[in-house]
């Protein structure tokens, strides 16, 4: 809380971050028993991670706005993550101990300072997976929608798990549809309401006491003589804070759980980071990307060992704490103390929740999980985007979401790849007005000297490029009777040692010949990759023309080396008055 002690918190401050905070903890309250829906959990641990995780995250983060806890896409993929345990007690434990995992990836992240890392995940890979997400999240609740159990078959397909649902799970429940349609209807119009009127954000709140009111008043929620309802209802909520639990740890749950918890890590920081940086742009204050990374990891560390879904900064809740006015952390540290009174006050009445209402909610909430605008914007922008938005998506929805985002990256960088490491040769001559400049395809060439302009990344991927360059000024050298070479290299990037010894070869090959090849451009990266693979024993000095501050100059000196040579053997090359053109 350094940043704190810089200006003093006076009361109107203080007024403005509760305010803000209350706004944030009346949508985060059925946002976290949600998300914990989702993530097939008790909806007291989703509760718990509003508290603990926002609590600690504001305490440490960096962000003036940025609100932690529980969010959709990460609660998907502890679902995912947990669906493989029989036992309930199990599932919990194991995800304590995910929530711990993620936090220590997360602060080795920072540690390390690696946090822009998250930078080379394409915002195309975001947006499929969030499409895939939100896909997930609405069909998996369409059985608490319609009061119906989820059909357990053999086989794993989301679609064939949606048609059992349909077919086989027995008669629709017309109360629990009602109440579930109800309460989205009412979100959706108390929402505009809101927007129009300038009021406080409580729509999903106000809808889910509505539906819940409503159910306890006629006696749907309520336990019959046989224990069960009319309509499945969330179920009981303690009314405790979370106590200190340290998680039961396996071998095999560490071994099965840790690609899970390096996705939601980076997924985590993807998201809190693009979330900080989007606020941070109207407010302009200066972010601390690393100390924001090492709160995320420290708050799901403590909220692992307090019982507490993992999660992340999450974008509801972090625009409704700027819109609401917030000035600092202070809002979430308010926001979490009043989620933790609405516990203590409230928690048994979570027993009045219909599930249907909380999937009227959720299927909201899928909705606008997918950005549709910057979604069809990707899609239309290249190929390459398209690929990955539909293979990211497609990866979440039939293969395994927790792993999308890997394949999403691994995809891009099979595309990227090939991309990346496309070399360009133009070939330059030297004009009877004395002007060096691109060939054209019906000129001819100048006599016993042939000039090429490299541009491009001069790494490994390139290397059969650079071979196919090299074997065209090899047959073009033999078919013209060329004897010099200049090699134009200012534009090639990140030269490696397969760059070098594929250069190497064609110079020594050149050489053997009795063809004199001048590398002109030479930048230091390149110049240091020769000296130390001792080019300089075997390659004349005065064949190497570094790059200088002057423009063309490096070029325009082995040009006219190259004509000074040929006009000793009595070549017709023009002299020192030779000028560039591109």
């Amino acid at each position: 809380m350094s940043s704190f002690v810089s200006f003093k918190y006076n009361w109107d401050l203080a007024r403005r971050d509760l305010v803000a905070g209350a706004t944030v903890a009346a949508i985060a309250i059925p946002q976290a028993m949600a998300y914990a829906l989702i993530a097939g959990v008790d909806p007291r641990f989703g509760l718990y991670s509003a508290i603990v995780i926002t609590f600690v995250a504001s305490v440490f983060g960096s962000s003036s706005h940025l609100i932690n806890g529980p969010t959709n896409a990460i609660s998907l993929v502890v679902f995912s993550a947990l669906s493989s345990f029989d036992s309930r007690f199990d599932a919990y434990e194991a995800m304590f101990l995910l929530g711990v995992m993620v936090g220590i990836v997360q602060i080795l992240i920072a540690v390390f300072k690696l946090g822009d890392l998250t930078r080379y995940i394409s915002e195309s890979v975001v947006l499929g997976f969030m499409a895939g997400a939100g896909l997930l999240i609405a069909i998996g609740q369409i059985g608490n929608f319609l009061g119906v159990s989820k059909a357990k078959g053999d086989d794993h397909s989301v679609l064939a798990g949606l048609w059992q649902t349909l077919t086989q799970s027995g008669p629709y429940n017309l109360y629990a549809i009602g109440l579930g349609l109800s309460t989205l209807l009412a979100a959706l119009l108390l929402r505009k309401l809101i927007d129009k009127y300038k009021l406080p954000q409580m729509d999903m709140l106000v809808a889910l006491i509505v539906a819940a009111a409503v159910a306890a008043y006629f006696g749907w929620s309520i336990p019959r003589a046989d224990g069960k309802s009319i309509v499945s209802v969330v179920g009981t909520v303690p009314a405790a804070l979370p106590g200190f639990h340290i998680a039961e740890i396996k071998f095999e749950w560490v071994t099965n759980l840790l690609g899970t918890a390096v996705a939601i890590s980076f997924l985590g920081l993807l998201e809190a980071l693009a979330v900080a940086k989007s606020i941070a742009t109207h407010t302009r204050q200066s972010l601390d990307y690393n100390r924001q990374c090492l709160a995320e990891g420290i708050g799901n560390v403590v909220g692992g060992f307090f019982q507490s879904l993992p999660g992340s900064g999450s974008l509801t809740r972090s625009a409704i704490n700027y819109q609401s006015g917030a000035l600092t952390r202070m809002s979430g540290i308010y926001s979490a103390l009043i989620v933790g009174i609405a516990v203590l006050a409230l928690g048994p009445y979570a027993r009045y929740i219909p599930k249907s209402a909380l999937a009227g909610l959720l299927f909201i909430t899928a909705y606008r999980l997918i950005d549709w605008k910057r979604l069809g914007y990707a899609i239309r922008a290249t190929r390459f985007d398209a690929i990955l938005v539909f293979v990211t998506a497609f990866a979440a929805i039939f293969i395994s979401v927790e792993h999308s985002i890997l394949i999403g990256v691994a995809i891009s960088l099979l595309l990227f790849v090939p991309r990346v490491s496309k070399l360009d040769m133009r070939e330059l001559i030297i004009t009877p007005e004395r002007v060096v400049r691109e060939r054209l395809p019906e000129e001819s060439r100048s006599a016993e000297l042939a000039i090429y302009d490299f541009e491009g990344e001069l790494f490994f991927g390139a290397g059969p490029e650079l071979d196919q360059c090299f074997d065209r000024i090899r047959l073009e050298t033999l078919r013209e009777n060329i004897r010099y070479v200049v090699l134009r290299l200012r534009r090639i990037r990140n030269p490696d040692v397969v760059a070098a010894e594929h250069l190497e070869r064609f110079l020594r090959e050149s050489q053997t010949r009795g063809i004199t090849v001048l590398l002109a451009g030479v930048r230091p990266n390149l110049a240091k990759l020769l000296r130390n693979l001792d080019f300089q024993k075997w390659l004349p000095a005065d064949w190497i023309y570094p790059e200088k501050e002057e423009v063309y100059s490096a070029t325009l000196n082995a040009v006219r080396h190259a004509c000074r040579l040929l006009s000793k053997e009595g070549g017709a090359q023009p002299g020192e008055a030779t000028y560039y053109l591109v």
